[in-house]
């Protein structure tokens, strides 16, 4: 009588084992493999340069030197841009805190781009729902653009040009535009 017993319980090992090691090993072993093969954002999108990872074209950075294009503003807690706490704010356009953060981000940005005689641009000034988002649109590019020009000391004609070769549709992502300027710079200063 205890032998039907034991040998379902052989049975049952036997099979939580063969499930295990096809659930848990070959499966995603399998569906990482094609991952790699097959998708390119399977690691993140990591951009390279010289062998050596410099960021991701899927999370923005927090670029604050004023030689550089400065992306949206992040609302990610503890620091900026952190990808394990990705959210919005959650404050309305009516909220009172959320307009002083506003507020001191229009002054910034004007104080800083003092040349530029548009609009300050609304992405420049409101974070995206993910509070990661690595674009800003042409305008937000075209706003920074004299202070980058002053700040490396390039005609503006120049960054301009380096702006529309960066665009993708309507926006950009701020790494790749930095990493172009960087070596627009370097190039400037080998000749």
């Amino acid at each position: 009588m205890l032998a039907p017993v034991i040998k379902q319980i052989k049975i049952s090992m036997f099979m939580l084992i063969i499930l295990s090691v096809i659930t848990g090993f070959i499966y995603p072993l399998l569906i990482t493999m094609v991952a790699q093969l097959f998708f390119s954002q399977a690691n993140g999108s990591l951009i390279r340069q010289q062998g050596v990872v410099v960021g991701s074209e899927l999370i923005g950075q927090d670029f604050k030197q004023d030689k550089y294009f400065w992306g949206r503003p992040s609302s990610t807690n503890p620091m900026s841009y952190n990808p394990m706490a990705s959210s919005g704010s959650n404050y309305g356009p009516s909220n009172a805190e959320y307009l002083k953060l506003v507020d001191a981000r229009l002054a910034h940005l004007r104080s800083t781009n003092a040349e530029a005689n548009i609009q300050v641009p609304m992405d420049l000034v409101s974070a995206s729902a993910s509070g990661l988002d690595p674009h800003i649109s042409m305008h937000a590019a075209l706003y920074q653009a004299p202070r980058i020009a002053k700040t490396r000391k390039i005609e503006l004609q120049i960054i301009k040009e380096l702006i529309v070769q960066q665009r993708h549709n309507e926006h950009i992502n701020v790494l790749q535009l930095n990493l172009a300027l960087d070596q627009l710079s370097q190039k400037g200063s080998t000749q």
